[in-house]
Protein backbone atom coordinates (compact mmCIF):
# COMPACT_ATOMS: atom_id res chain seq x y z
CA UNK A 1 0.00 0.00 0.00
CA UNK A 2 1.44 3.65 -1.36
CA UNK A 3 0.69 6.48 1.22
CA UNK A 4 0.80 10.44 0.20
CA UNK A 5 3.14 12.22 1.39
CA UNK A 6 3.00 12.99 5.07
CA UNK A 7 2.02 16.75 5.94
CA UNK A 8 5.06 18.25 7.93
CA UNK A 9 5.34 20.82 10.58
CA UNK A 10 6.45 23.16 8.55
CA UNK A 11 4.14 22.53 5.57
CA UNK A 12 1.26 22.83 8.77
CA UNK A 13 2.94 25.87 9.89
CA UNK A 14 2.40 27.84 6.37
CA UNK A 15 -1.30 26.72 6.17
CA UNK A 16 -1.63 28.10 9.49
CA UNK A 17 -0.28 31.37 8.73
CA UNK A 18 -2.35 31.50 5.51
CA UNK A 19 -5.78 31.55 7.19
CA UNK A 20 -7.04 34.33 8.85
CA UNK A 21 -7.39 33.86 12.71
CA UNK A 22 -10.80 35.33 12.44
CA UNK A 23 -11.94 33.33 9.69
CA UNK A 24 -13.71 30.18 9.92
CA UNK A 25 -11.97 26.87 8.88
CA UNK A 26 -12.81 24.94 5.73
CA UNK A 27 -13.98 22.07 7.84
CA UNK A 28 -16.39 24.82 9.93
CA UNK A 29 -17.84 26.06 6.47
CA UNK A 30 -18.50 22.78 5.29
CA UNK A 31 -20.31 21.84 8.73
CA UNK A 32 -22.38 25.43 8.04
CA UNK A 33 -23.53 24.48 4.47
CA UNK A 34 -24.95 21.00 5.58
CA UNK A 35 -26.73 22.62 8.40
CA UNK A 36 -27.98 25.10 6.13
CA UNK A 37 -28.24 23.36 2.78
CA UNK A 38 -30.67 26.36 1.37
CA UNK A 39 -27.96 28.65 1.84
CA UNK A 40 -27.19 29.63 -1.46
CA UNK A 41 -31.31 29.63 -2.38
CA UNK A 42 -31.41 32.33 0.05
CA UNK A 43 -28.39 33.82 -0.88
CA UNK A 44 -27.87 33.36 -5.29
CA UNK A 45 -25.64 36.62 -5.21
CA UNK A 46 -23.01 34.40 -3.64
CA UNK A 47 -22.84 32.40 -6.35
CA UNK A 48 -21.00 34.38 -8.62
CA UNK A 49 -18.33 34.87 -5.87
CA UNK A 50 -17.36 31.32 -6.13
CA UNK A 51 -14.72 29.45 -8.55
CA UNK A 52 -16.16 26.14 -8.76
CA UNK A 53 -14.41 22.76 -10.32
CA UNK A 54 -14.84 20.93 -13.43
CA UNK A 55 -17.89 18.41 -13.11
CA UNK A 56 -16.88 15.13 -12.30
CA UNK A 57 -18.35 12.07 -13.06
CA UNK A 58 -20.81 10.28 -10.11
CA UNK A 59 -20.03 14.22 -8.11
CA UNK A 60 -23.60 15.40 -8.13
CA UNK A 61 -23.16 17.78 -5.88
CA UNK A 62 -20.68 20.04 -8.40
CA UNK A 63 -22.87 19.69 -11.00
CA UNK A 64 -26.27 20.62 -8.94
CA UNK A 65 -24.68 23.87 -8.35
CA UNK A 66 -23.43 25.04 -11.93
CA UNK A 67 -27.05 23.79 -12.61
CA UNK A 68 -28.27 26.57 -9.97
CA UNK A 69 -25.77 29.23 -11.39
CA UNK A 70 -26.75 28.89 -15.11
CA UNK A 71 -30.74 28.81 -13.60
CA UNK A 72 -30.15 32.21 -12.08
CA UNK A 73 -27.94 33.12 -15.23
CA UNK A 74 -30.83 32.51 -17.42
CA UNK A 75 -33.25 34.35 -14.91
CA UNK A 76 -31.41 37.57 -15.52
CA UNK A 77 -31.56 37.07 -19.02
CA UNK A 78 -35.21 36.67 -19.40
CA UNK A 79 -35.41 40.17 -17.56
CA UNK A 80 -33.29 41.67 -19.73
CA UNK A 81 -35.51 40.30 -22.54
CA UNK A 82 -38.79 40.89 -20.91
CA UNK A 83 -37.55 45.17 -20.74
CA UNK A 84 -36.28 45.04 -23.62
CA UNK A 85 -39.59 44.11 -25.06
CA UNK A 86 -40.84 47.14 -23.08
CA UNK A 87 -38.76 49.78 -24.00
CA UNK A 88 -39.53 49.09 -27.79
CA UNK A 89 -43.22 48.77 -27.07
CA UNK A 90 -42.85 52.24 -25.53
CA UNK A 91 -40.88 53.34 -28.16
CA UNK A 92 -43.74 52.71 -30.75
CA UNK A 93 -46.07 53.92 -28.49
CA UNK A 94 -44.63 57.19 -28.36
CA UNK A 95 -43.62 57.59 -31.97
CA UNK A 96 -47.82 56.46 -32.94
CA UNK A 97 -48.73 59.27 -30.15
CA UNK A 98 -46.55 61.51 -31.94
CA UNK A 99 -47.10 61.15 -35.40
CA UNK A 100 -51.05 61.39 -34.59
CA UNK A 101 -50.79 64.66 -32.74
CA UNK A 102 -48.72 65.75 -36.21
CA UNK A 103 -51.88 64.70 -37.79
CA UNK A 104 -53.83 66.37 -35.75
CA UNK A 105 -51.85 69.57 -35.79
CA UNK A 106 -52.09 69.61 -39.52
CA UNK A 107 -56.05 69.72 -39.77
CA UNK A 108 -56.05 72.41 -37.08
CA UNK A 109 -53.91 74.54 -39.54
CA UNK A 110 -56.09 73.46 -42.83
CA UNK A 111 -59.01 74.51 -41.17
CA UNK A 112 -60.53 77.50 -43.64
CA UNK A 113 -62.60 79.40 -41.19
CA UNK A 114 -63.37 79.76 -37.40
CA UNK A 115 -66.34 77.53 -37.64
CA UNK A 116 -64.04 74.66 -39.37
CA UNK A 117 -61.49 74.99 -36.49
CA UNK A 118 -63.76 74.16 -34.06
CA UNK A 119 -66.05 71.41 -35.46
CA UNK A 120 -62.12 70.23 -36.08
CA UNK A 121 -61.04 70.51 -32.69
CA UNK A 122 -64.61 69.05 -31.35
CA UNK A 123 -64.85 66.29 -33.74
CA UNK A 124 -61.69 65.52 -35.85
CA UNK A 125 -59.26 65.55 -33.49
CA UNK A 126 -60.74 62.49 -31.90
CA UNK A 127 -60.59 60.52 -34.32
CA UNK A 128 -57.10 61.66 -35.42
CA UNK A 129 -55.94 60.78 -31.61
CA UNK A 130 -57.59 57.28 -30.94
CA UNK A 131 -59.86 58.66 -28.30
CA UNK A 132 -63.88 59.00 -28.17
CA UNK A 133 -64.99 62.39 -27.03
CA UNK A 134 -63.31 65.62 -27.75
CA UNK A 135 -64.48 68.68 -26.31
CA UNK A 136 -64.24 72.26 -25.84
CA UNK A 137 -64.90 74.61 -22.46
CA UNK A 138 -65.15 77.81 -21.98
CA UNK A 139 -66.08 79.50 -18.85
CA UNK A 140 -68.29 82.56 -19.01
CA UNK A 141 -67.44 85.79 -18.80
CA UNK A 142 -67.18 87.97 -15.89
CA UNK A 143 -70.74 89.81 -15.63
CA UNK A 144 -68.86 92.88 -14.41
CA UNK A 145 -67.11 93.63 -17.32
CA UNK A 146 -67.94 94.21 -20.81
CA UNK A 147 -64.52 92.45 -22.61
CA UNK A 148 -63.85 88.82 -22.03
CA UNK A 149 -66.31 86.72 -24.60
CA UNK A 150 -65.82 84.73 -27.18
CA UNK A 151 -68.42 85.21 -30.13
CA UNK A 152 -70.92 82.48 -29.45
CA UNK A 153 -70.31 79.31 -31.50
CA UNK A 154 -73.58 76.47 -32.25
CA UNK A 155 -71.84 73.70 -32.49
CA UNK A 156 -71.71 70.44 -30.86
CA UNK A 157 -68.90 70.10 -28.57
CA UNK A 158 -68.73 73.49 -27.22
CA UNK A 159 -69.66 74.22 -23.83
CA UNK A 160 -70.03 76.91 -21.64
CA UNK A 161 -68.68 76.72 -18.03
CA UNK A 162 -68.73 78.50 -14.47
CA UNK A 163 -65.94 80.50 -14.03
CA UNK A 164 -63.39 78.61 -12.10
CA UNK A 165 -63.90 75.96 -13.36
CA UNK A 166 -60.80 75.43 -15.19
CA UNK A 167 -58.46 75.97 -12.58
CA UNK A 168 -61.16 74.14 -10.88
CA UNK A 169 -59.87 71.21 -12.96
CA UNK A 170 -56.67 71.72 -14.06
CA UNK A 171 -55.75 73.75 -11.06
CA UNK A 172 -54.05 76.78 -10.77
CA UNK A 173 -51.23 77.53 -12.91
CA UNK A 174 -50.75 74.01 -14.30
CA UNK A 175 -51.71 73.39 -18.27
CA UNK A 176 -52.33 69.66 -18.57
CA UNK A 177 -53.89 67.61 -16.29
CA UNK A 178 -54.29 63.64 -16.92
CA UNK A 179 -56.75 61.62 -15.23
CA UNK A 180 -56.73 58.11 -15.03
CA UNK A 181 -60.10 56.99 -13.92
CA UNK A 182 -62.37 59.48 -14.03
CA UNK A 183 -66.88 59.67 -14.95
CA UNK A 184 -67.94 62.13 -17.88
CA UNK A 185 -69.40 65.36 -16.55
CA UNK A 186 -72.16 66.40 -19.31
CA UNK A 187 -71.17 69.64 -18.37
CA UNK A 188 -67.95 69.30 -20.05
CA UNK A 189 -68.64 66.38 -22.54
CA UNK A 190 -72.00 66.75 -23.16
CA UNK A 191 -73.93 63.53 -24.64
CA UNK A 192 -70.33 61.94 -24.75
CA UNK A 193 -69.99 61.93 -21.15
CA UNK A 194 -71.11 58.28 -20.37
CA UNK A 195 -68.55 57.43 -22.78
CA UNK A 196 -64.93 58.58 -20.72
CA UNK A 197 -63.61 56.70 -18.28
CA UNK A 198 -60.29 58.31 -18.14
CA UNK A 199 -59.08 61.78 -19.85
CA UNK A 200 -56.54 64.56 -20.05
CA UNK A 201 -57.08 68.46 -20.00
CA UNK A 202 -55.60 71.00 -21.64
CA UNK A 203 -55.72 74.85 -20.59
CA UNK A 204 -56.50 77.27 -23.37
CA UNK A 205 -54.87 80.67 -23.04
CA UNK A 206 -56.36 82.16 -25.64
CA UNK A 207 -56.33 86.12 -25.22
CA UNK A 208 -56.07 88.47 -21.76
CA UNK A 209 -59.49 89.42 -23.37
CA UNK A 210 -61.19 86.00 -23.58
CA UNK A 211 -61.97 83.99 -20.18
CA UNK A 212 -60.48 80.81 -19.32
CA UNK A 213 -61.00 78.09 -21.66
CA UNK A 214 -59.73 74.25 -22.10
CA UNK A 215 -59.41 71.25 -24.27
CA UNK A 216 -60.80 67.96 -23.10
CA UNK A 217 -60.03 64.75 -24.69
CA UNK A 218 -62.27 61.71 -22.99
CA UNK A 219 -61.08 58.03 -23.75
CA UNK A 220 -63.35 54.89 -22.58
CA UNK A 221 -60.50 52.88 -20.94
CA UNK A 222 -59.92 53.30 -17.49
CA UNK A 223 -56.01 54.33 -18.01
CA UNK A 224 -56.00 55.60 -21.40
CA UNK A 225 -54.54 58.86 -19.99
CA UNK A 226 -52.36 58.66 -16.60
CA UNK A 227 -49.92 61.00 -14.14
CA UNK A 228 -46.99 59.23 -15.38
CA UNK A 229 -47.46 60.04 -19.23
CA UNK A 230 -45.81 62.96 -20.86
CA UNK A 231 -48.18 65.84 -21.50
CA UNK A 232 -45.15 67.36 -24.22
CA UNK A 233 -47.64 66.60 -27.17
CA UNK A 234 -50.26 67.94 -25.60
CA UNK A 235 -49.17 70.95 -24.76
CA UNK A 236 -48.17 71.64 -27.91
CA UNK A 237 -51.50 70.71 -29.19
CA UNK A 238 -53.14 73.15 -27.03
CA UNK A 239 -50.69 75.82 -28.42
CA UNK A 240 -51.61 75.40 -31.92
CA UNK A 241 -55.26 75.20 -31.45
CA UNK A 242 -54.62 78.59 -29.23
CA UNK A 243 -53.10 80.56 -32.04
CA UNK A 244 -55.14 79.36 -34.58
CA UNK A 245 -58.77 80.62 -32.08
CA UNK A 246 -56.48 83.85 -31.41
CA UNK A 247 -55.54 84.38 -35.17
CA UNK A 248 -59.33 83.66 -36.68
CA UNK A 249 -60.76 86.06 -33.73
CA UNK A 250 -57.83 88.45 -34.59
CA UNK A 251 -57.50 88.86 -30.62
CA UNK A 252 -53.92 89.95 -28.78
CA UNK A 253 -52.28 88.01 -26.59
Amino acid sequence: MVRGPQETPKRAAGRAAAQPADEPSAAAVAAFLRRHPDFFRVNPDLLDALALPAPKSGDGKVIDLRAAMVERLRGQVDSMTALRDEMVAAGRGNLQVQARTHEAVLALLAARSFEQLIERATGDLATILDVDVAALGVERSNPRTAEGALPPVRLGGVFQLEPGTVDGLIGPGRVTRLREATTGDPLLYGGGAGLVRSDALVRLTISRQTPPALLALGARDEGHFHPGQGTELLQFLGQVLTEQIRAWLDLPE
